[in-house]
């Protein structure tokens, strides 16, 4: 019989092949009787997938496929046009923890070589601009190393806001050199994590990142606030 982490990588298959055209996933003990599995490893692996955001298992309704179809009649590309760098990062403090996990189980060792890069970008870029270019990145490459299209999706939705002047001022460093050279080392620490195949720790050393720049942000949309008044 197949294991939990097959039973997962094998429903994770289905999903991306969009073998759930309806958006509904067959009961379970027909699912658990095409694959070959018990109920029980079934059960398991769909707990995984729900926590990932790819299904959504409703009692007494069924299980059902979760993705970027659901966001239909919702433009991601316009979402960066309605909100703030406050409400940016509590979504971001929202997903990006749990990507960090994910890439510590999911990534390739290609992809920990690209976050390792990146990560020497941070730390020896030379001005804000080069650094929050290869800020973004890092970021970025963590985010595809979980290997969820949603939650890339959404993230590439917030970052895509970062181009204009109000958002510059309320970057990650804030054009500041110390605060450029403290979350470089941020970056050092998950991207360890990562490699090291700690998922807990990447977790909580991306969350303790971010809540610092929530900070950084929080302090200076306040100055801003004063001073605009």
């Amino acid at each position: 019989m197949e294991s939990h982490d097959q039973t997962v990588a094998r429903l994770r298959q289905l999903l991306d092949e969009g073998q759930f055209a309806e958006g509904r996933m067959p009961p379970e003990r027909d699912l658990a009787s095409e694959l070959g599995v018990g109920r029980r490893s079934l059960r398991r692996a769909l707990e995984v997938l729900e926590r990932e955001g790819r299904i959504a298992r409703e009692q007494g309704r069924g299980t059902f496929v979760r993705g970027p179809s659901l966001l239909t009649g919702v433009s991601l590309e316009r979402i960066s046009e309605h909100t703030s760098p406050p409400e940016a990062i509590e979504l971001r403090l929202a997903i990006e923890p749990v990507a960090a996990r994910l890439s510590a189980v999911r990534a390739s060792q290609c992809e920990i070589r690209k976050i390792q890069r990146l990560v020497e970008a941070t730390r020896s870029a030379e001005g804000p601009d080069v650094y929050e270019q290869a800020d973004a990145a890092f970021h970025r490459a963590v985010m595809e190393a979980a290997h969820n299209a949603l939650y890339l999706a959404v993230f590439d939705a917030i970052v895509g806001s970062r181009g204009d002047a109000g958002w510059q001022r309320l970057s990650e460093n804030g054009r500041c050199f110390k605060k450029q050279s403290v979350y470089a080392d941020h970056h050092v620490e998950v991207a360890q994590a990562i490699t090291l195949r700690d998922g807990e720790r990447a977790a909580q050393l991306m969350h303790a990142h971010l809540r610092d720049v929530q900070g950084h942000i929080f302090q200076h949309a306040f100055a801003l606030t004063l001073s605009a008044a």
